[in-house]
């Protein structure tokens, strides 16, 4: 089994325009199921993994006054951010990182971010680092969020930046082309990145992880026909 896994570091570009992209808004809907859960149990540490920018943890930390919360990221940008929050959060790959948790949580599609090689390299770590009887939490989109969610072109602006995303989605691979116009004085600087997201089921969770799955629920964030996205709870027996 790998020891590590990576992801790309072009997470630094999503990391700022993660404001442009309607995420926040969105984001309470699915805070809400991890909320509802995590007041079912008891637990004193928690672990984020993929924190971005600390407003998950923040909102956790503030509802449940957690003993330990700790944020990681690859994202140097999305740490500096979770940092702000006065939140202890380091740059470094779980497999790399020291100590267990009673719970861990991978919150808006962190995991679609692996590829399935990553991704079981991930749950392996995991399961490493969550003490006998902790939780892991997550959240998986959907191939109907894929197919008729994200899929298409984006354009917006806020005056200091122009951001276009066109997406893709073809054998469970979701690639998306972000370009990034950032003003500075009376010149435009431009950054593009590609940025791909991988379609993975609850049954293959199931599978690689190695863990008891406790929970299933379908989450429909943009009110839509179906759900876009899955909320899974496993458990470390």
């Amino acid at each position: 089994m790998p020891k590590t896994y990576t992801m790309s570091t072009s997470l630094d570009l999503y990391a700022k325009v993660e404001d442009l992209l309607g995420v926040k808004e969105a984001a309470p809907r699915l805070y809400a199921h991890y909320l509802l859960f995590l007041n079912t149990i008891d637990f004193e540490t928690l672990l984020d993994v993929g924190c971005g920018s600390g407003d998950f943890l923040l909102q956790m930390q503030k509802a449940l006054e957690i003993s330990q919360v700790k944020g990681i990221d690859l994202s140097p940008l999305m740490v500096a951010k979770t940092c702000e929050y006065a939140i202890d959060a380091e740059c470094i790959d779980l497999c790399d990182l020291e100590g267990k948790y009673d719970v861990i949580t991978a919150v808006f599609d962190m995991l679609n971010y692996l590829t399935p090689i990553q991704l079981q390299s991930f749950l392996f770590c995991v399961k490493n680092h969550l003490n006998e009887g902790g939780f892991f939490l997550c959240d998986i989109n959907t191939l109907y969020g894929f197919e008729n969610v994200a899929v298409g072109s984006f354009i917006v602006d806020d005056e200091e930046r122009f951001l276009t995303v066109d997406s893709d989605f073809e054998e469970d691979e979701y690639i998306s082309e972000f370009t990034l116009f950032e003003k500075e004085k009376n010149l435009y600087k431009k950054s593009q990145e590609t940025i791909k997201q991988y379609y993975h089921s609850v049954e293959e969770l199931v599978k690689l992880s190695g863990l008891e799955l406790l929970l299933s629920d379908d989450v429909n964030l943009y009110g839509l026909e179906e759900a876009d996205k899955v909320f899974v709870v496993f458990k470390k027996a």
